[in-house]
């Protein structure tokens, strides 16, 4: 039913353009060409216009001072987005290695070196709780790790750099082999810092680590386009239903940083045309937001806050709520990140192992969880699935408000290290179109099973556990005695000692 030919041109089309960073010229493209192609349809579109602070990176470099005066430049694995900018020449200062509050008090006025390492020892069921798995035999990685996960995680207080007054910092990855940090636009979940921040893999690192514990002094170049109210926008388009008063809601988000991070446009598209063909029964409603990498600025706390599709719900609740005369959306299906392939840390090595990548898949509830893992089983060959629950407060992808405001959903959202990665190939080697063309599929089906259902054994969304979970990784939960024994059990094995099985 899908057409593999049809989403090989819309990925064409979303690679000849690039990077789509919020109210970039990228993103600003993009949303053109799924408008037009939506129009295409005979489709109208509605948008909802958005004017934010935009900040992009436009040039970045340092380069330790040698006696002499000489330069030798460090490579700079990437960015990090909305800290902060130098003038264009730059601030040279001394290095100070900030390893703990002893020489926080003399940091003013320096270039701080600091370590980030990576997440390896929180055991994964703190961010994930299991529903099912189809093969039976997937699993995801015991330890909740990789640089987007160790980002998120490890730089939420860098507000407290701050206010030490250094002049820059570089953050230095550790725990993560090089090739897997390049390009890495983390983190993009914080506000504008105003404190210019770059980040250097462990080789680098570890001569900028040396260079600051010998006192030297280094230059560091970091400067950006800051756009007063930037434009971009959130858009959507309605197929009307025979039946009035209710609907589906079928959503992504446009900006990203590489070809498999805003994919989920030129899927949508693709069940567009099959959607529009005929006369469905319930009111179809194609939500494509913008603000995913700015979230910041774009979320909405009184429709739950976390992603930008807050925002729209705030917005438009006729479109959703079911008060009064307006529509109810009986099911929420969101899709992201398709076509993802799996690359791994093998032996210090990061690899591709040629398999997709895990699916992490969040149901809303059991309803939903049975419908998806029947559907994955009638005509999937190329498939990994997890699926979720919304586990302590964290449900990944923009179908986390839906669910927060009780619509249950099937929400696909892969993971893999490369997610947020910002390169010159736009991580096309690290994409499958069979892959894709199959995930599609899976949302085609969902939505011709939900159609000839009746939306009374839909339900709710069940809610977020708390504390205990189902393992991901094949062991027998999350429980705190177990925390601690995985705790205890992966510094033995830092130490080189057996680690106890999960």
């Amino acid at each position: 039913m899908i057409s593999k030919e049809i989403l090989q041109k819309g990925m064409e089309t979303l690679i000849s353009i690039g990077p789509k960073l919020t109210g970039s010229a990228g993103q600003l493209a993009y949303i053109e060409y799924l408008k037009e192609e939506i129009r295409a349809l005979g489709l109208p579109v509605y948008a909802d216009p958005f004017y934010f602070d935009r900040w992009e990176a436009t040039d970045a470099s340092l380069s330790l001072i040698g006696e002499d005066g000489e330069e030798t430049p460090l490579h700079i694995s990437s960015v990090h987005p909305y800290s902060g900018e130098t003038p264009e020449e730059g601030v040279t200062a001394p290095l100070l290695y900030l390893s703990g509050l002893d020489k926080a008090v003399k940091a003013e006025g320096k270039i701080v070196v600091m370590k980030i390492e990576d997440l390896g020892k929180l055991p994964s069921e703190l961010a994930f709780d299991m529903r099912s798995a189809y093969p039976a035999d997937t699993t995801m990685p015991a330890f909740y790790n990789g640089p987007v996960a160790t980002a998120m995680v490890r730089c939420l207080a860098e507000g407290a750099l701050k206010l030490l007054k250094p002049a820059a910092a570089v953050f230095v990855w550790e725990g993560i082999p090089d090739a897997a940090v390049e390009g890495q636009w983390m983190p993009f979940i914080q506000d504008y810092l105003g404190l210019p921040v770059v980040w250097l893999n462990a080789t680098d690192g570890e001569t900028l680590i040396a260079a600051a514990k010998e006192k030297r002094t280094a230059r560091f170049v970091l400067t950006a386009e800051k756009e007063k109210l930037a434009y971009t926008e959130t858009f959507y388009t309605i197929v009307e239903g025979e039946e009035k008063g209710e609907c589906v809601i079928v959503n992504t988000h446009t900006d990203g940083p590489n070809a498999v991070e805003e994919n989920g446009g030129v899927a949508l598209l693709e069940l567009l045309r099959h959607v529009a063909a005929k006369k469905p029964r319930r009111t179809h409603i194609f939500l494509f937001t913008t603000g995913h990498f700015r979230l910041p600025v774009f979320k909405d706390i009184r429709t739950g806050g976390f992603q930008s599709a807050s925002r729209w719900l705030q917005y438009h609740r006729n479109l959703w709520d079911g008060k009064g005369n307006h529509l109810k959306c009986v099911a929420n299906l969101a899709v992201e990140h398709l076509g993802c392939l799996e690359w791994l840390v093998e032996d210090g090595q990061y690899v591709g192992t040629g398999r997709p990548d895990v699916e992490m898949v969040y149901t809303g509830n059991k309803y939903m969880d049975a419908l998806y893992i029947e559907t994955v089983r009638e005509h999937r060959q190329l498939t990994r699935s997890m699926t979720l629950k919304g586990h302590n407060m964290l449900h990944f992808g923009e179908g986390q408000n839906f669910f927060t405001m009780g619509i249950p959903g099937v929400c696909l959202v892969p993971g893999p290290y490369y997610l947020c990665v910002e390169s010159p190939t736009m991580e096309v080697e690290k994409f499958d179109l069979d892959l894709m063309a199959e995930q599609t599929e899976t949302f085609l089906r969902l939505i011709e099973k939900l159609e000839a259902a009746d939306s009374a054994d839909f339900g709710r969304s069940e809610g977020y556990s708390f504390v205990f979970a189902h393992s991901v990784s094949g062991g027998d939960g999350f429980q705190p005695g177990h925390f601690v024994r995985r705790l205890v059990g992966s510094m033995k094995a830092g130490r080189g000692a057996e680690e106890p099985n999960s």
